[in-house]
């Protein structure tokens, strides 16, 4: 897989979803949203329709699934019923998990690490964070629960819901490029 991709299933956290892509856009990443199936039109968790770049079949012809590099990024956010819709498409979660163990990055926020990141192998002794009450099946793949904002662990990066959705996405931003690009984002929203 190259390239960066935000994956949005009906029911997804519109805050969680919106401001991630909002800001890592503004740091200068190409990020494109995928609705994991066939409709463009993909419905929030709280009623707001968007329309997604890709659908489900543009992004398996256009992603090269033949290898991955650590700039490639995966983000899943949370918001129900939308995680567990992301979690229970197959053809995703495969191609998550070799992303990741080729040393792309994953991120997931608020339901999203417990659903979605943790079907991935090799999550022993990692760092994450999540929504409260949904840390126990990471924490069964032997992953350490940690109560911030937002965690990164090497190609890892987990967020705990909508309100950490900036402090989330900046860590995206901090991981994939660098302190320059975080410093004008920051600027730009006020948060110096």
């Amino acid at each position: 897989m190259r390239g960066a991709y935000l994956f949005l299933a009906d029911g997804f956290e519109e805050t969680e979803a919106l401001a991630t892509l909002d800001i890592l856009r503004r740091g200068g990443l190409d990020v494109q949203t995928v609705s994991i199936d066939e409709e463009g039109f993909v419905c929030g968790s709280h009623g707001i329709t968007v329309t997604a770049d890709l659908i489900w079949y543009e992004f398996t012809v256009e992603v090269k699934l033949g290898g991955t590099s650590e700039k490639d990024l995966m983000v899943f956010p949370g918001g129900m019923p939308g995680t567990k819709n992301l979690a229970a498409q197959e053809e995703l979660m495969e191609l998550m998990k070799r992303h990741f163990n080729e040393g792309g990055t994953v991120a997931a926020i608020c339901a999203a690490p417990g659903l979605v990141a943790s079907q991935l192998d090799g999550l022993e002794g990692r760092k994450f964070t999540c929504f409260d009450g949904f840390e126990e099946n990471m924490i069964a793949k032997g992953a350490e629960y940690v109560k911030a904002p937002a965690v990164a662990d090497r190609n890892l990066i987990t967020g705990r819901g909508a309100g950490c959705a900036i402090d989330f996405a900046l860590k995206i931003l901090e991981s994939l490029t660098d302190e320059e690009t975080v410093a004008k984002v920051r600027h730009g929203l006020m948060l110096d």
